[in-house]
């Protein structure tokens, strides 16, 4: 009975001991998963970017500002543009103005998560300091865009809220604007940078994605054969009536050449004589991303409803 007695008890170690082991492989195991779950790998345009699961400090290299602040994810960098627009004035009051080309700076940082556009200089030098992901911009429209952030900041439920909601609250404002305006009534974006003066389509920021997508308001024939497919087209101020439609929004730059508005040829056109002109500050108009059209759709519902 011994004989058989001391063979039971040893498998019964052994399956003990076997038990053990895996256990101990099983949580030795595990620190690799762990580690893992603090990145996530992020489809970009170039190829799969091993990214934070949560990012601390991101900078950003020109563009998509608003989107990451509406995210709620800390900034510890921007551009020149971002810096001095106005829409951001108080998120990024204590954030550092960088460029692409000051990478001591950038270093000092020590940024988790660095966004850019494509065109940006010195993007395999920044991917060494951190995972840099890069979008070309306009190859998807504004909407998509901020899918893709939330997807890159991991956030991807948060930025689809956000767009089923401004998709409601502007189709809605649409609804009510043409009801009041006319289904027909024709809407003109221009904008004076500089000493040039453009009008746009329906893609190139300036509140062009709200009154032409979102709110579908209607584009004047002329602005459509000229600039829809480009998405901006340069006129000069005299040619300037055969453009604007029943409305205008106008992004006024104060250090542009403005001068143009006091001439006959603009305050005879219709939309100028019937009070019909929305100036909107060009110094921030150029984003689209949710801080700029969350603003910009209150500033039209404001305009075109009280008017």
């Amino acid at each position: 009975m011994k004989k058989i007695l001391v063979p039971f008890t040893l498998l019964l170690l052994l399956i003990i001991s076997a038990c053990g082991n895996e256990s101990t492989e099983t949580a030795s195991g595990s620190a690799p998963e762990e580690k893992k779950s603090e990145t996530i790998t992020y489809e970009s345009e170039n190829g799969p970017v091993e990214v934070p699961a949560d990012p601390q400090r991101v900078i950003l290299l020109s563009g998509f500002t608003g989107n990451v602040i509406n995210l709620g994810v800390d900034v510890v960098g921007v551009d020149s543009w971002s810096k001095t627009n106005p829409t951001f004035e108080e998120e990024l009051k204590d954030v550092e103005e960088i460029s692409d080309e000051n990478l001591e700076k950038i270093i000092e940082l020590e940024p988790d998560l660095i966004i850019g556009l494509s065109n940006i200089k010195n993007i395999d030098k920044l991917s060494e300091i951190a995972p840099t992901v890069t979008y070309t911009w306009g190859k998807v429209d504004y909407l998509t865009q901020h899918l893709e952030i939330g997807k890159l900041l991991n956030k991807e439920k948060e930025a689809q809220a956000w767009v089923d909601d401004f998709k409601s609250r502007a189709e809605a404002a649409g609804t009510e604007i043409r009801a009041k305006i006319g289904e027909d009534a024709t809407v003109t974006v221009i904008e004076s940078f500089d000493k040039d003066l453009y009008v746009f389509g329906d893609n190139w920021a300036r509140g062009t994605e709200i009154l032409y997508q979102a709110m579908n308001l209607k584009m004047p024939d002329k602005v459509k054969e000229m600039a829809l497919e480009t998405g901006y087209y340069a006129i000069s101020a005299e040619v300037l009536p055969e453009y604007v439609g029943d409305y205008l929004i106008f992004s006024k730059y104060s250090n542009a050449d403005n001068s143009f508005q006091e001439t006959e040829t603009y305050k005879n056109i219709p939309a100028v004589k019937n009070n019909r002109v929305f100036e909107l500050q060009g110094n921030g108009a150029s984003f689209s991303d949710p801080v700029t059209l969350d603003n910009q759709l209150e500033f039209f519902k404001e305009a075109f409803l009280s008017n």
